[in-house]
Protein backbone atom coordinates (compact mmCIF):
# COMPACT_ATOMS: atom_id res chain seq x y z
CA UNK A 1 0.00 0.00 0.00
CA UNK A 2 1.23 3.71 -0.87
CA UNK A 3 2.15 5.77 1.51
CA UNK A 4 0.25 8.78 1.77
CA UNK A 5 2.07 11.98 1.07
CA UNK A 6 3.33 13.95 3.75
CA UNK A 7 0.57 16.83 4.54
CA UNK A 8 1.58 20.50 4.53
CA UNK A 9 -0.47 22.89 7.02
CA UNK A 10 -0.24 25.66 5.43
CA UNK A 11 1.23 28.06 3.04
CA UNK A 12 5.31 28.87 3.01
CA UNK A 13 5.26 32.43 3.76
CA UNK A 14 8.51 33.55 5.81
CA UNK A 15 11.11 34.64 3.92
CA UNK A 16 14.70 34.34 4.96
CA UNK A 17 16.10 37.30 7.24
CA UNK A 18 18.41 39.50 5.11
CA UNK A 19 17.05 38.46 2.42
CA UNK A 20 13.82 40.59 1.59
CA UNK A 21 13.54 39.81 -1.96
CA UNK A 22 13.83 35.76 -2.11
CA UNK A 23 11.15 33.84 -1.51
CA UNK A 24 10.55 31.43 2.18
CA UNK A 25 13.56 28.35 1.95
CA UNK A 26 11.02 26.13 2.40
CA UNK A 27 9.56 26.59 -1.21
CA UNK A 28 13.28 25.35 -2.62
CA UNK A 29 13.17 22.36 -0.40
CA UNK A 30 9.95 21.10 -1.65
CA UNK A 31 10.67 22.03 -5.37
CA UNK A 32 13.40 19.74 -4.95
CA UNK A 33 11.86 16.99 -2.70
CA UNK A 34 8.46 17.21 -4.11
CA UNK A 35 7.22 19.84 -6.71
CA UNK A 36 3.19 18.86 -6.45
CA UNK A 37 3.11 18.48 -2.20
CA UNK A 38 -0.55 17.72 -0.60
CA UNK A 39 -1.08 21.31 1.70
CA UNK A 40 -4.14 22.13 4.31
CA UNK A 41 -5.57 25.51 2.96
CA UNK A 42 -6.70 28.02 5.37
CA UNK A 43 -10.29 26.85 5.10
CA UNK A 44 -9.32 23.26 5.81
CA UNK A 45 -9.35 21.93 2.31
CA UNK A 46 -7.13 19.37 1.62
CA UNK A 47 -5.96 20.70 -2.06
CA UNK A 48 -2.33 20.79 -3.61
CA UNK A 49 0.73 23.43 -3.80
CA UNK A 50 2.93 23.41 -7.16
CA UNK A 51 6.59 24.64 -6.75
CA UNK A 52 8.54 23.81 -10.16
CA UNK A 53 8.23 25.87 -13.44
CA UNK A 54 7.62 22.93 -15.72
CA UNK A 55 4.34 22.27 -13.81
CA UNK A 56 2.81 25.76 -12.78
CA UNK A 57 3.20 26.45 -16.27
CA UNK A 58 1.26 23.21 -17.60
CA UNK A 59 -1.24 24.02 -14.58
CA UNK A 60 -1.70 27.46 -15.90
CA UNK A 61 -2.30 26.46 -19.38
CA UNK A 62 -4.80 23.76 -18.60
CA UNK A 63 -8.25 23.75 -19.17
CA UNK A 64 -9.09 21.08 -16.89
CA UNK A 65 -7.84 23.71 -14.27
CA UNK A 66 -10.80 26.19 -13.42
CA UNK A 67 -10.22 29.35 -12.33
CA UNK A 68 -13.59 30.22 -11.40
CA UNK A 69 -14.13 31.92 -8.07
CA UNK A 70 -16.78 29.62 -6.43
CA UNK A 71 -14.31 26.55 -7.20
CA UNK A 72 -11.21 28.24 -5.60
CA UNK A 73 -9.44 28.46 -1.77
CA UNK A 74 -7.36 31.04 -1.15
CA UNK A 75 -4.29 29.54 0.19
CA UNK A 76 -3.25 32.82 1.44
CA UNK A 77 -3.95 33.74 5.33
CA UNK A 78 -5.94 35.96 6.79
CA UNK A 79 -9.45 35.75 7.92
CA UNK A 80 -10.87 36.30 4.35
CA UNK A 81 -9.10 32.94 3.11
CA UNK A 82 -11.36 30.94 5.44
CA UNK A 83 -14.77 32.26 3.34
CA UNK A 84 -15.71 30.94 0.19
CA UNK A 85 -16.04 33.43 -2.48
CA UNK A 86 -19.22 33.68 -4.34
CA UNK A 87 -19.12 33.56 -8.16
CA UNK A 88 -17.70 36.50 -10.29
CA UNK A 89 -20.03 39.07 -10.61
CA UNK A 90 -20.80 39.91 -14.94
CA UNK A 91 -17.85 41.40 -16.09
CA UNK A 92 -15.54 40.48 -13.87
CA UNK A 93 -13.81 37.51 -16.29
CA UNK A 94 -11.02 36.95 -14.35
CA UNK A 95 -13.09 34.93 -12.16
CA UNK A 96 -14.56 32.95 -14.81
CA UNK A 97 -13.55 30.40 -17.63
CA UNK A 98 -13.99 29.86 -21.22
CA UNK A 99 -16.86 30.60 -22.82
CA UNK A 100 -17.36 33.64 -20.76
CA UNK A 101 -13.79 34.24 -20.00
CA UNK A 102 -13.06 34.28 -23.54
CA UNK A 103 -16.00 37.05 -24.62
CA UNK A 104 -14.95 39.00 -22.50
CA UNK A 105 -11.55 38.71 -22.63
CA UNK A 106 -11.46 39.39 -26.42
CA UNK A 107 -13.28 42.95 -26.48
CA UNK A 108 -10.22 43.82 -24.28
CA UNK A 109 -7.45 42.13 -26.13
CA UNK A 110 -7.46 44.49 -29.04
CA UNK A 111 -7.15 47.55 -26.01
CA UNK A 112 -3.85 46.27 -24.94
CA UNK A 113 -1.38 45.18 -28.05
CA UNK A 114 1.61 45.44 -27.90
CA UNK A 115 1.49 48.10 -30.37
CA UNK A 116 -0.38 50.04 -28.88
CA UNK A 117 1.01 50.03 -25.71
CA UNK A 118 4.13 51.18 -27.16
CA UNK A 119 2.47 53.80 -28.86
CA UNK A 120 1.97 55.46 -24.91
CA UNK A 121 5.51 55.55 -24.55
CA UNK A 122 5.90 59.37 -25.15
CA UNK A 123 3.15 59.79 -22.51
CA UNK A 124 4.98 58.25 -20.19
CA UNK A 125 8.41 59.23 -20.79
CA UNK A 126 6.30 62.86 -20.12
CA UNK A 127 4.72 61.22 -16.77
CA UNK A 128 8.00 59.66 -15.66
CA UNK A 129 10.24 63.34 -16.19
CA UNK A 130 7.32 65.52 -14.60
CA UNK A 131 7.47 62.92 -11.40
CA UNK A 132 11.42 63.23 -11.78
CA UNK A 133 11.62 66.93 -11.85
CA UNK A 134 9.20 66.95 -8.90
CA UNK A 135 11.42 64.74 -6.54
CA UNK A 136 14.62 66.73 -7.59
CA UNK A 137 13.00 70.15 -6.61
CA UNK A 138 11.39 68.62 -3.71
CA UNK A 139 15.39 67.08 -2.62
CA UNK A 140 16.63 64.44 -0.46
CA UNK A 141 15.31 62.67 1.50
CA UNK A 142 12.37 61.22 -0.30
CA UNK A 143 9.81 58.62 -0.16
CA UNK A 144 10.15 56.74 -3.70
CA UNK A 145 7.03 54.98 -3.54
CA UNK A 146 5.06 58.29 -2.91
CA UNK A 147 7.26 60.58 -5.31
CA UNK A 148 7.57 57.58 -8.44
CA UNK A 149 6.12 54.61 -7.72
CA UNK A 150 2.87 54.98 -7.12
CA UNK A 151 2.04 58.31 -8.93
CA UNK A 152 3.40 56.98 -12.47
CA UNK A 153 1.18 54.01 -12.98
CA UNK A 154 -1.53 55.83 -11.46
CA UNK A 155 -1.70 58.86 -13.54
CA UNK A 156 -1.50 56.45 -16.93
CA UNK A 157 -4.40 54.18 -15.87
CA UNK A 158 -6.68 57.29 -15.13
CA UNK A 159 -5.73 58.54 -18.49
CA UNK A 160 -6.82 55.41 -19.93
CA UNK A 161 -9.83 54.28 -18.30
CA UNK A 162 -11.06 58.33 -18.22
CA UNK A 163 -11.02 58.89 -14.57
CA UNK A 164 -10.12 62.18 -12.79
CA UNK A 165 -6.32 61.79 -11.54
CA UNK A 166 -7.31 63.74 -8.37
CA UNK A 167 -9.80 60.50 -7.37
CA UNK A 168 -6.43 58.79 -7.27
CA UNK A 169 -5.91 58.61 -2.99
CA UNK A 170 -9.36 57.52 -3.01
CA UNK A 171 -9.47 54.78 -5.18
CA UNK A 172 -5.90 53.32 -3.98
CA UNK A 173 -6.74 53.45 -0.88
CA UNK A 174 -9.80 50.79 -1.58
CA UNK A 175 -7.72 49.06 -3.63
CA UNK A 176 -4.93 48.36 -1.37
CA UNK A 177 -7.82 47.09 1.13
CA UNK A 178 -9.17 44.51 -1.40
CA UNK A 179 -5.34 43.32 -1.29
CA UNK A 180 -4.84 43.28 2.55
CA UNK A 181 -4.17 39.97 3.86
CA UNK A 182 -5.25 40.59 7.40
CA UNK A 183 -8.62 42.55 5.79
CA UNK A 184 -11.86 41.03 7.13
CA UNK A 185 -14.41 39.75 4.70
CA UNK A 186 -16.47 42.63 5.22
CA UNK A 187 -13.75 44.83 5.12
CA UNK A 188 -12.93 43.40 1.26
CA UNK A 189 -16.52 43.28 0.20
CA UNK A 190 -17.08 46.40 1.54
CA UNK A 191 -13.94 48.40 -0.22
CA UNK A 192 -14.50 46.50 -3.75
CA UNK A 193 -18.33 48.05 -3.36
CA UNK A 194 -16.97 51.32 -3.10
CA UNK A 195 -14.84 50.88 -6.31
CA UNK A 196 -18.21 49.49 -7.87
CA UNK A 197 -20.08 52.42 -6.92
CA UNK A 198 -17.06 54.30 -7.83
CA UNK A 199 -16.94 53.13 -11.32
CA UNK A 200 -20.72 52.53 -11.77
CA UNK A 201 -20.62 56.37 -11.91
CA UNK A 202 -17.78 56.70 -13.98
CA UNK A 203 -19.69 54.30 -16.39
CA UNK A 204 -22.97 56.62 -16.32
CA UNK A 205 -20.84 59.68 -17.03
CA UNK A 206 -19.18 57.90 -20.34
CA UNK A 207 -22.42 56.71 -21.53
CA UNK A 208 -23.51 60.17 -21.30
CA UNK A 209 -20.57 61.80 -22.72
CA UNK A 210 -18.38 60.04 -24.57
CA UNK A 211 -14.78 60.63 -23.67
CA UNK A 212 -11.28 59.78 -25.77
CA UNK A 213 -10.58 57.08 -23.55
CA UNK A 214 -10.70 53.24 -23.42
CA UNK A 215 -14.10 52.90 -21.05
CA UNK A 216 -15.61 55.29 -23.43
CA UNK A 217 -15.18 52.83 -26.38
CA UNK A 218 -16.25 49.57 -24.65
CA UNK A 219 -19.23 51.74 -23.28
CA UNK A 220 -20.77 51.58 -26.97
CA UNK A 221 -21.16 47.90 -27.11
CA UNK A 222 -23.75 45.80 -26.00
CA UNK A 223 -22.07 45.47 -22.28
CA UNK A 224 -24.40 46.05 -19.44
CA UNK A 225 -23.67 48.86 -16.91
CA UNK A 226 -22.77 46.35 -14.26
CA UNK A 227 -20.35 44.51 -17.06
CA UNK A 228 -18.82 47.64 -17.69
CA UNK A 229 -18.33 48.82 -14.21
CA UNK A 230 -16.39 45.15 -13.09
CA UNK A 231 -14.11 45.38 -16.24
CA UNK A 232 -13.66 49.21 -15.31
CA UNK A 233 -13.12 47.94 -11.09
CA UNK A 234 -10.72 45.23 -12.29
CA UNK A 235 -8.77 47.23 -15.26
CA UNK A 236 -8.31 50.59 -12.47
CA UNK A 237 -7.02 47.96 -10.00
CA UNK A 238 -4.76 45.89 -11.93
CA UNK A 239 -3.72 48.51 -13.99
CA UNK A 240 -2.23 50.57 -10.61
CA UNK A 241 -1.25 48.25 -7.95
CA UNK A 242 0.65 45.88 -9.52
CA UNK A 243 2.70 48.09 -11.65
CA UNK A 244 3.13 50.27 -8.20
CA UNK A 245 4.57 47.85 -6.52
CA UNK A 246 7.29 46.40 -9.26
CA UNK A 247 8.08 50.28 -9.59
CA UNK A 248 8.50 50.71 -5.81
CA UNK A 249 10.45 47.08 -5.25
CA UNK A 250 12.00 47.07 -8.45
CA UNK A 251 14.00 50.37 -7.55
CA UNK A 252 14.73 48.30 -4.24
CA UNK A 253 16.17 45.85 -5.21
CA UNK A 254 18.40 47.74 -7.62
CA UNK A 255 19.46 50.12 -4.76
CA UNK A 256 20.27 46.84 -2.95
CA UNK A 257 22.30 45.68 -6.32
CA UNK A 258 24.90 48.68 -6.94
CA UNK A 259 26.61 46.71 -10.02
CA UNK A 260 23.08 45.51 -11.56
CA UNK A 261 22.15 49.83 -10.74
CA UNK A 262 25.17 51.06 -12.24
CA UNK A 263 24.79 48.34 -15.11
CA UNK A 264 21.35 49.26 -16.30
CA UNK A 265 22.58 53.17 -15.88
CA UNK A 266 24.88 52.95 -18.27
CA UNK A 267 23.37 51.06 -20.83
CA UNK A 268 19.70 51.77 -21.09
CA UNK A 269 19.49 49.15 -23.91
CA UNK A 270 19.90 46.57 -21.04
CA UNK A 271 15.89 47.93 -20.41
CA UNK A 272 13.58 45.30 -21.76
CA UNK A 273 16.52 42.74 -20.25
CA UNK A 274 16.25 44.37 -17.12
CA UNK A 275 12.57 44.67 -16.75
CA UNK A 276 11.80 41.11 -17.56
CA UNK A 277 14.45 39.63 -14.99
CA UNK A 278 12.86 42.06 -12.29
CA UNK A 279 9.36 40.35 -12.91
CA UNK A 280 11.20 37.03 -12.72
CA UNK A 281 13.73 37.67 -9.84
CA UNK A 282 10.83 39.75 -7.66
CA UNK A 283 7.85 38.19 -8.14
CA UNK A 284 5.15 40.12 -6.91
CA UNK A 285 2.60 38.55 -7.49
CA UNK A 286 3.62 35.40 -5.61
CA UNK A 287 1.24 32.95 -5.41
CA UNK A 288 -2.20 31.85 -7.89
CA UNK A 289 -4.69 28.86 -7.64
CA UNK A 290 -6.60 26.72 -9.84
CA UNK A 291 -8.99 24.16 -8.90
CA UNK A 292 -9.68 20.73 -10.86
CA UNK A 293 -12.25 20.39 -12.95
CA UNK A 294 -11.66 16.33 -13.42
CA UNK A 295 -9.35 13.85 -13.00
CA UNK A 296 -5.91 14.98 -13.54
CA UNK A 297 -2.54 12.34 -13.21
CA UNK A 298 0.54 15.61 -13.07
CA UNK A 299 3.95 15.22 -11.57
CA UNK A 300 3.38 11.32 -10.92
CA UNK A 301 0.12 12.50 -8.50
CA UNK A 302 -3.65 12.26 -9.05
CA UNK A 303 -5.33 15.58 -8.50
CA UNK A 304 -9.13 14.61 -7.90
CA UNK A 305 -11.84 16.82 -9.09
CA UNK A 306 -12.70 20.18 -6.63
CA UNK A 307 -8.82 19.67 -5.38
CA UNK A 308 -7.49 22.91 -5.44
CA UNK A 309 -3.86 23.30 -6.47
CA UNK A 310 -1.64 26.45 -5.35
CA UNK A 311 0.61 27.52 -7.77
CA UNK A 312 3.60 29.17 -6.66
CA UNK A 313 4.58 31.55 -8.86
CA UNK A 314 7.93 32.65 -6.80
CA UNK A 315 9.07 29.21 -6.55
CA UNK A 316 8.83 28.54 -10.56
CA UNK A 317 10.48 31.67 -11.48
CA UNK A 318 13.56 30.69 -9.30
CA UNK A 319 13.43 27.11 -10.30
CA UNK A 320 17.23 26.39 -10.83
CA UNK A 321 16.10 23.35 -13.51
CA UNK A 322 14.54 26.71 -16.16
CA UNK A 323 16.98 29.71 -14.96
CA UNK A 324 20.72 28.79 -13.95
CA UNK A 325 22.07 30.44 -10.86
CA UNK A 326 18.20 31.74 -10.06
CA UNK A 327 18.66 33.39 -7.01
CA UNK A 328 21.36 35.88 -8.22
CA UNK A 329 19.98 39.05 -10.41
CA UNK A 330 21.39 39.65 -13.65
CA UNK A 331 20.05 42.45 -15.74
CA UNK A 332 21.40 40.68 -18.67
CA UNK A 333 20.27 37.37 -17.74
CA UNK A 334 17.69 35.92 -20.76
CA UNK A 335 14.47 35.88 -18.68
CA UNK A 336 11.80 34.72 -21.15
CA UNK A 337 9.98 32.19 -19.88
CA UNK A 338 8.94 33.93 -16.53
CA UNK A 339 5.46 33.40 -15.19
CA UNK A 340 5.07 36.66 -13.46
CA UNK A 341 2.60 37.20 -15.77
CA UNK A 342 1.19 34.04 -15.33
CA UNK A 343 0.48 31.39 -18.28
CA UNK A 344 -2.70 30.24 -21.00
CA UNK A 345 -5.79 31.80 -21.03
CA UNK A 346 -5.92 34.08 -18.15
CA UNK A 347 -1.97 35.59 -18.47
CA UNK A 348 -2.69 39.10 -17.94
CA UNK A 349 -4.32 41.48 -20.33
CA UNK A 350 -2.18 44.42 -19.30
CA UNK A 351 1.43 43.16 -19.41
CA UNK A 352 2.66 44.87 -22.40
CA UNK A 353 1.30 48.17 -20.65
CA UNK A 354 3.10 47.47 -17.26
CA UNK A 355 6.33 46.30 -19.58
CA UNK A 356 6.48 49.67 -21.05
CA UNK A 357 6.04 51.56 -18.31
CA UNK A 358 8.83 49.73 -16.61
CA UNK A 359 10.96 50.12 -19.63
CA UNK A 360 10.27 53.71 -19.36
CA UNK A 361 10.73 54.61 -15.44
CA UNK A 362 13.76 52.50 -13.99
CA UNK A 363 16.24 53.76 -16.79
CA UNK A 364 15.15 57.04 -16.51
CA UNK A 365 15.21 57.51 -12.43
CA UNK A 366 18.89 55.44 -12.47
CA UNK A 367 20.02 58.10 -15.47
CA UNK A 368 18.60 61.24 -13.66
CA UNK A 369 19.81 60.11 -10.06
CA UNK A 370 23.53 58.36 -10.47
CA UNK A 371 24.04 58.50 -6.74
CA UNK A 372 20.79 57.35 -5.82
CA UNK A 373 20.82 55.10 -2.42
CA UNK A 374 18.94 54.30 0.61
CA UNK A 375 18.41 56.69 3.19
CA UNK A 376 18.09 54.05 5.91
CA UNK A 377 19.11 50.45 6.75
CA UNK A 378 17.75 47.93 3.90
CA UNK A 379 16.48 46.10 7.27
CA UNK A 380 14.37 49.33 8.17
CA UNK A 381 12.41 49.60 4.60
CA UNK A 382 9.00 47.97 5.31
CA UNK A 383 7.90 45.27 3.04
CA UNK A 384 4.34 44.80 1.82
CA UNK A 385 3.87 41.26 3.04
CA UNK A 386 0.69 42.12 4.13
CA UNK A 387 -0.90 41.75 0.74
CA UNK A 388 -1.12 39.18 -1.90
CA UNK A 389 0.96 41.28 -3.81
CA UNK A 390 4.20 41.89 -2.62
CA UNK A 391 6.01 45.27 -2.51
CA UNK A 392 7.26 48.35 -0.15
CA UNK A 393 5.12 50.26 1.50
CA UNK A 394 7.69 53.64 1.42
CA UNK A 395 11.41 54.00 0.34
CA UNK A 396 13.49 56.21 1.99
CA UNK A 397 15.89 57.50 -0.68
CA UNK A 398 18.63 60.04 -1.26
CA UNK A 399 21.52 61.48 -3.65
Amino acid sequence: MTEPLPLLTGLPMTRPAGCPFDPPEELARLRAERPLSRMVFPDGHEGWLATSHALVRTILADTRFSSRYELLHSPLPGEAAMERTPPAPPGLFIGMDAPEHTRYRSLLTGKFTVRRMQQLTERIEQITTEHLDAMERQGPPTDLVAAFANPIPALLICELLGAPYEDRDFFQSHVTKVNELDATPEEKHGAFGVLQEYVQQLVLDKRARPTDDMLSDIAVGDLTDEELTNIGVMLLGGGFDTTANMLGLGAFALLSHPGQFAALRTDPGLADRAVEELLRYLSITHTGMRTALETVELGGQVIRPGECVAVSVQAANRDPAKFPDPDVLDLRRQSSGHVSFGHGAHQCLGQQLARVEMRVAFPALVSRFPTLRLAVRPEEVPLRTDADIFGVHRLLVTW
